[in-house]
């Protein structure tokens, strides 16, 4: 029988309603990356008053409730009555959906957060939120609950200075968890703080004893940021190039440094914010820079005649480059609009780093010399890393070539049903064989620890046999050549051992995917196994206990006595096929970690590969020294 479908079926929600039906529409998820995302909208309201120049100083607090307060030194949300709505205009601000200073009206050039819905979709979703405003000699406080105001604004105070608090606390009916982290808040700020030079951020974590506090304050910018991101590696100048400028009321600037690493490091803002897809402001940067020095090499025969123009890849080998743009109504594209799509945008990157980069290059000579050399050395390793690339490429029966000989693939062909375990050797790849659903479990054996991509350039990464068969298996390609349609299995699955070895080879498979397939992370194909540490046996029968909490657990239930039977597992290979499916591969029953990328921290996290991948060791000393005391079930791995 049909549900009746009319007039009386469409349902119109009013205000903030919307926000608090469909939350994801508006921060895009209720995941712990939306709750954070709330930390954000708010402060991006005051680093928008910073760029108009009014505020220096951002104060960031987690609470002992864990609530949140931000509060700047700006101009205040402007008190009073708004005619229009016959409201003040706080309300205004914090109630209804695109309204702000970021809709024309000459408030603010340029401003980064969700285009004005920010202040009211984080009210929406919060329990509670207060807002004072320090304006005029006084204090202005209102006061709401899920969106709606519960006090009129009302002068409660005096004060000789100006800005705006706010202090709210996440709905825990809307969010799947409201504890925020303060390292993800901490790497978020002090993006934040780079990228808009000569403002302070504070973080203060005060739901310990002890009050945590982060100060971040740049007054160099981007030029300071990108040697931050440096900061693990061996650089080949000292002088970090920076560009800037403005065209047709595009602000752009520009930072880039090379380092003597195989990796290309770019990252993009606009307004402040992260555009991880890249856009027009990328795409003039890589255009300025790949002509301006393929000009230079020319005029100065570091390339001969009758060789080929370097790429942008091999000038861009080793560069760290911060692009920042800054313009009054930013275009968005792209299914998650992370893209920016103004035009203008590239042209004005294009023109400013063509300009001042020739004139520096023509400056520093020595600086240029080293960067050509290596770019050509670069392109040298690129021609021969060509024909290693094509024998990884995924080609049909008809081209003749066949999977890797090793892969012992499944019989369904509809990659949303297959996948894939890269199982650490041959005999545990035996078992795993053995175990596996032949129609949707495929079994790639890897033989030791695989090459660690962070230290080769690609020739010799396309020369391993173990990554050559990964790639091959997988079916995307790699780099510019990677086609996520192509892939072959939709969840890859890294099934190492419980020990230290198997944790490192588990670091080696995800470099290499970070560095040359980061979109099968980004888009959650990418899990690690979890074998169990222990089997106990007791009046034939049988549990399996993957910590040394459920190991405990289960003894406290089953009686701890002479009949039990503890074994505790070193590796894959102690377990027959049939335990391995049991514990590890059966989908009813196994336990999957899925790998996930957060796009807010993308330079972060390049970092933190670079430090512990990388060549430099004081930096990883520095690091195991700093997080040692948070390492957790260490004794699993002796």
């Amino acid at each position: 029988m049909s549900k009746e479908y009319g007039a009386d079926q469409i349902q119109i929600l009013e205000g903030l309603e919307a926000v608090r039906k469909r939350p994801g529409m508006y921060i895009g998820s209720t995941s712990v990356r939306g709750l954070h995302h709330l930390v954000y909208e708010i402060v991006d309201n005051a680093v928008d008053e910073a760029l108009a120049g009014y505020c220096t100083e951002i104060d960031v607090s987690i609470n002992p409730d864990n609530s949140i307060t931000v509060v700047d030194n700006g101009r205040g949300v402007p008190v009073e009555l708004n005619e229009k709505k016959g409201i003040s205009t706080v309300e205004v601000v914090y109630t209804i959906l695109h309204a702000g200073g970021k809709f024309g009206g000459g408030a603010y050039k340029v401003s980064g957060g969700l285009h004005g819905v920010g202040a009211s979709v984080v009210n929406a979703l919060s329990k509670k939120m207060e807002v004072k405003v320090e304006q005029n000699g006084h204090i202005h406080r209102q006061c709401y609950e899920k969106g709606k105001p519960v006090t009129p604004l009302e002068i409660i105070g005096d004060s000789d200075r100006t800005g705006t608090t706010v202090t709210f606390l996440p709905d825990d009916t809307i969010f799947e968890e409201t504890v925020f982290d303060f390292d993800t808040l901490k790497s978020r700020l002090r993006e934040m703080a780079f990228l808009t030079k000569g403002i302070k951020i504070i973080l203060r974590d005060k739901r310990e004893e002890e009050e945590k506090v982060r100060e971040f304050y740049y007054e160099g910018g981007i030029r300071e940021y990108v040697d931050y991101l440096n900061k693990s590696k061996a650089v080949l100048y000292p002088t970090v190039i920076y560009c800037e400028g403005t065209v047709n009321d595009v602000y752009v600037e520009v930072a880039m440094q090379h380092n003597d690493g195989y990796n290309e490091g770019c990252y993009s803002f606009v307004n402040n914010i992260t555009t991880p897809e890249g856009g027009t402001h990328l795409a003039g940067f890589k255009n300025a820079l790949t002509k301006t020095f393929n000009d230079y090499a020319r005029a100065q025969k570091y390339l001969k005649e009758n060789e080929q123009n370097l790429t942008g890849e091999d000038i861009r080998e080793g560069l760290t480059a911060i692009i920042s743009v800054k313009l009054g109504e930013p275009q968005f594209e792209g299914q998650t609009k992370q893209k920016l799509g103004n035009s203008e945008a590239r042209g004005a990157v294009d023109s400013i780093v063509s300009e001042q980069l020739t004139y520096f290059l023509e400056q520093n000579p020595a600086v240029a010399k080293m960067i050509c050399e290596k770019a050509v050395l670069a392109q040298r390793a690129r021609d021969a890393a060509r024909k290693a690339r094509d024998l990884t490429r995924r080609k049909n029966a008809l081209d003749g070539m066949s999977l890797p000989g090793k892969l012992a693939d499944c019989s369904d062909r509809d990659p949303k049903n297959c996948e894939i375990y890269l199982v650490e050797g041959d005999s545990a790849g035996g078992s795993a064989k053995t175990a596996r659903s032949r129609a949707t479990q495929a079994i790639l054996p890897l033989r030791g620890k695989i090459l660690n991509v962070e230290k080769a350039r690609l020739d010799r990464i396309l020369s391993s046999q173990e990554i050559r068969a990964m790639i091959t298996a997988f079916g995307t390609g790699i780099s510019e050549d990677f086609d996520i349609s192509k892939l072959r299995y939709h969840k890859i699955i890294i099934m190492t051992d419980a020990d230290v070895d198997g944790a490192h080879i588990d670091t080696l498979l995800l470099t290499f995917l970070y560095r040359f397939m980061p979109e099968l992370i980004k888009q959650g194909y990418v899990y690690l196994a979890t074998p169990p540490l222990y089997k106990i046996e007791k009046n034939k029968k049988v549990w399996y206990a993957y910590s040394d909490e459920e190991l405990n657990s289960i003894l406290t239930e089953i009686g701890r006595d002479q009949n039990n039977k503890i074994q505790r597992y070193k590796g894959l290979g102690e377990m027959d096929p049939e335990q391995l499916w049991e514990t590890t591969m059966d989908p009813e029953k196994r336990i999957l970690k899925k790998v996930c990328m957060n796009d807010d921290a993308m330079s972060e996290l390049d970092l933190t590969f670079t430090v512990l991948m990388g060549d430099n060791v004081e930096p990883r000393r520095e690091f195991i020294e700093k997080n040692a005391k948070f390492v957790k079930d260490l004794d699993k791995y002796c």
